[in-house]
């Protein structure tokens, strides 16, 4: 049976750790090694800003970049350690939480979600840039 994106969300949310915007916060604080992966487009990231220090992979070629056998220039050498500490974050959280489910697919050990996305971020009160 096909499936609606909001149902794969809420399937991904389900097998996904999900985090408070708060909590994210005070991960990323307490291990510097913790990259917070932005899957929205590049052109999507403007009206609403970015979260400090994240980097920008959208969803489309996440799973290229975090390929471990594709030849080196397909893939992002920070997503190549699979116990590093990922935390996705996207617009609204819908993304996000195909992304975290997608890097747990591909190994990764420690991965989570920023409930809320990007917007909940901002709407906690914690800081983003502009692009």
């Amino acid at each position: 049976m096909a499936k609606t994106f909001r149902q794969m969300v809420a399937e991904a949310r389900s097998e996904v750790e999900v985090l408070s915007p708060q909590q994210a916060q005070q991960r990323a604080q307490q291990d510097p090694n913790t990259l917070i992966v932005d899957v929205r487009e590049p052109n999507d990231l403007m009206p609403l800003g970015v979260i400090p220090g994240s980097i920008n992979i959208p969803l489309g070629v996440l799973p290229l970049r975090a390929d471990q056998e594709l030849p080196e220039q397909f893939r992002d050498q920070r997503l190549q350690d699979r116990s590093r500490p990922v935390i996705t974050t996207c617009g609204g959280g819908g993304q996000a939480a195909l992304a975290a489910k997608l890097l747990k697919d591909m190994g990764f050990q420690k991965v989570a979600m920023i409930d809320g996305g990007t917007t909940g971020w901002k709407n906690a009160g914690l800081p983003v840039q502009s692009v």
